[in-house]
């Protein structure tokens, strides 16, 4: 299985079946360590999505009632090999998992307000990109587009699906 890349690198492969295999089998880590805080967690990002290339890292968007829910089980998730990794989007946390000591990511985990506009955001794009397969495909040869300009560069392969991301947000909501 083609699992995780180097931090900060970009590179697309094609979607494996069984990376819905290994979100299944993380939400169900998720929520034995997470108890009652998590309300849902949903496998989310490109990985989710059968009809497009990905990073190979699994994206999880973890619902919860409040942020500050979370702050007792860092400890617990950093056990399990859970790393946070702080705050890079206003009013979400987000963990990793991987080989830390090779720079491996091969998880992303999300935890966000559950019902919040990140959560739907997450989860209305990737049930448009499932069910709109046009968009889906323009979405891929942007995302090939910017691999290719910014393979070594993750922020900025980031910044340019932005507008992409965004402008299709807006036409689902």
């Amino acid at each position: 299985m083609n699992l995780g890349l180097k931090r900060g690198t970009v590179d697309l492969v094609p979607h494996q079946n069984n990376w819905a295999i290994v979100a299944k089998d993380t939400i169900l880590k998720l929520r034995e360590l997470l108890l009652v805080i998590a309300i849902d967690i949903q496998h989310i990002g490109s990985t989710s999505i059968s009809s497009i290339v990905a990073k190979p890292i699994i994206d999880l968007a973890v619902g919860v009632n409040a942020i500050s829910d979370v702050e007792p089980y860092i400890n617990i998730l950093d056990k399990n090999k859970i790393i946070y990794r702080g705050s890079d989007v206003y009013g979400q946390l987000l963990f990793i998992i991987g080989d830390l000591d090779n720079d491996i990511v091969t998880h992303h985990i999300h935890i966000v307000e559950y019902g919040s506009i990140a959560w739907n955001n997450y989860i209305k794009f990737r049930d448009y990109l499932s069910s709109n397969p046009d968009k889906a495909l323009e979405y891929e040869l942007l995302k090939r587009q910017l691999a290719t300009d910014f393979p070594d560069n993750r922020d900025a392969y980031t910044k340019g699906k932005q507008d992409f991301i965004e402008s299709m947000l807006t036409k689902i909501i």
